[in-house]
């Protein structure tokens, strides 16, 4: 069942299709990532690293509904279940219990090194086929690289 007709062309709505669930799904990992080091981290830097990690998760779970609502707009049923999201992110895998404040901060710099190279690759393939989808992936990367670079600079 197609409840919303697209105006992209099928070859170019497969393209922006495919940017778009590769989105959601980073998004959505990205900010299961970052509340799961949030709820463990320890450390001399706890509180700061605690409430920027909060950061992140505010900012993958907003940019992730945009990004969910863009792909039902052109037609195309958004899936952030937990299989889908396990099999298609693009983070490396995050494990359990405590994480130093120093550790964290790299886990992190790591998670948002992988989606910003996906977000960039997303940029550069919608850029032809739909510019509207393309302006929330420019908008979602300029916001994931300011993260990256915060967290990059505890580690200085």
């Amino acid at each position: 069942m197609n409840a919303v007709k697209s105006p992209l062309s099928d070859s170019d709505l497969k393209t922006v299709a495919d940017a778009l669930q590769g989105a959601l799904v980073d998004l959505v990992d990205l900010a299961l990532v970052a509340k799961q080091v949030h709820w463990n981290v320890v450390g001399p830097r706890f509180r700061s690293v605690h409430l920027q990690l909060d950061e992140v998760v505010d900012t993958a779970r907003t940019h992730s509904d945009t990004v969910a609502e863009r792909a039902s707009a052109l037609g195309v049923s958004p899936d952030g279940r937990a299989a889908t999201v396990a099999s298609g992110s693009g983070i490396g895998e995050v494990f359990g219990g405590w994480v130093k404040d120093e550790d964290a901060v790299r886990v992190l710099v790591d998670a948002l090194g992988a989606v910003i190279t996906r977000m960039r690759e997303r940029v550069a393939a919608t850029g032809e086929p739909d510019p509207v989808s393309q302006d929330i992936f420019i908008q979602v990367t300029a916001d994931l690289e300011k993260h990256h670079w915060m967290f990059q600079a505890e580690n200085v």
